[in-house]
């Protein structure tokens, strides 16, 4: 298998065996690793990668990294898989495809403070590609690419794919604001306007801010659910 290749100012480190690059990613950034650096292990039955960031902004706005990353990972699978598999994305980070989750975006940074600008933001994608069991069907809620007709794309074109992708939707957000990214990641989210239970609140999922923070109208009020909520720690 060759190494993957990346568009400039992006670097890879491939890891092998069980090795986590999420955690990976983490420990580089702290230890002052430049951006763009993408860390992915491509053994085994999923695909595991993570970019690391420095946003230069204020935590919650950086948080668009999560959604701009989604758009990114929904247009390679537009390219290299068939037409009629359908990616959806989900507010805390869930994709979809045709409907079952598949996989997840998940986010770190050097700080939990909304306001404050973080050294450095971590998103870390996790995809299934295959199905390490002999009855993958057995959950309807749950599928992998290999069952939904993507037996052909591979871990490493797909890896390639989401770099290249996550990179013009990121040139985008900053250039043009956020109104690109939020009419296209809208689209493919498909439970806006449905009850849904975030952190024990239920709603009805009406939209989000200008930073992607969650809209939940309970009765008559609308509050707020900051997309760095969704932050690990």
């Amino acid at each position: 298998m060759s190494e993957p290749q990346f568009p400039p100012l992006f670097q890879g480190e491939p890891l092998t065996g069980r090795a986590d690059p999420f955690d990976r990613a983490i420990a580089l950034a702290i230890a002052g690793t430049d951006a763009g650096t993408v860390v992915y292990n491509l053994h085994g039955s999923q695909l595991r990668a993570s970019l690391i960031f420095a946003p230069e902004q204020p935590l919650e706005r950086a948080m668009t990294a999560l959604p701009v990353c989604g758009l990114g990972l929904q247009a390679a699978l537009g390219a290299l898989a068939p037409p009629e598999v359908a990616v959806h994305l989900e507010w805390d980070g869930r994709v979809r495809v045709n409907g079952a989750t598949c996989g997840r975006l998940r986010a770190k940074a050097s700080s939990v403070l909304p306001d404050a600008e973080p050294d450095w933001l971590v998103i870390g994608l996790e995809l299934d590609m295959t199905s390490p069991e002999d009855n993958p069907g057995s959950d309807p809620t749950h599928t992998y690419l290999s069952e939904e007709g993507c037996a052909d794309v591979t871990a490493e074109a797909l890896l390639e794919a989401w770099v290249r992708h996550s990179l013009y939707w990121i040139n985008r957000w900053l250039e043009d604001g956020p109104r690109p990214v939020h009419d296209d990641w809208r689209a493919l989210v498909p439970n806006i306007g449905e009850p849904v239970e975030i952190d024990g609140r239920t709603g009805t999922f009406v939209g989000v801010d200008e930073s992607f923070g969650l809209l939940l109208r309970q009765g008559n009020d609308t509050n707020l659910i900051p997309l760095s909520t969704r932050l690990e720690v």
